[in-house]
């Protein structure tokens, strides 16, 4: 709840919205916060599931439907429903790259090995485009070293099948 709070304060700002947009609005973030990845679920390395706080609630996974995107719209120009959607994608926008930014641990002035990931290590993928509730999340097949021994780009398993990514752009998750 506090991770999201400041967020919430700052993007609703002078908003007027009834009771029930401002429980739609709540019941979305809280959509948002359950479905963020805690660990792999198995230790298998060729399963990418990973357990949410969602699965304690629902005993799965929160599934739901990307609304389209209107955070570029002018706010004079929104509907009451898209005045809700918006608030709920900046509000997730804000949130989501901050709590990525947390896991991301700045090893940089703690050592000069680079960040602690190792293979078969479930990570999370930073992608700014994506809708609130997913996470594309990979497994690591393979580490590149650099030549002053640090890794800076890995191979990826991801549901989509291979990929080489940088670093800096991926996070470990909160609980291995």
């Amino acid at each position: 709840v506090k991770s999201i709070k400041h967020h919430l304060v700052r993007q609703l700002g002078s908003a007027v919205l009834t009771f029930e947009e401002l429980y739609t609005v709540l019941s979305r973030i809280e959509a948002c916060l359950n479905s963020h990845p805690l660990c792999p679920l198995s230790t298998d390395p060729s399963d990418l599931n990973v357990l949410t706080p969602g699965h304690f609630l629902v005993s799965g996974s929160l599934t739901c439907l990307p609304d389209r995107d209107v955070s570029d719209v002018p706010t004079n120009r929104l509907r009451r429903w898209q005045l809700v959607t918006q608030l709920t994608q900046q509000i997730w926008q804000r949130w989501s790259r901050e709590y990525m930014s947390q896991l991301q641990g700045r090893t940089k002035w703690e050592s000069n090995k680079g960040p602690l990931i190792k293979k078969d290590m479930l990570v999370i993928i930073r992608e700014p485009n994506l809708a609130p509730t997913q996470w594309r999340i990979g497994r690591i097949v393979e580490l590149h070293l650099a030549s002053d021994n640090v890794t800076r780009v890995i191979t990826l398993k991801t549901e989509r099948g291979q990929s080489t990514q940088a670093v800096r752009n991926l996070c470990p998750l909160p609980i291995d």
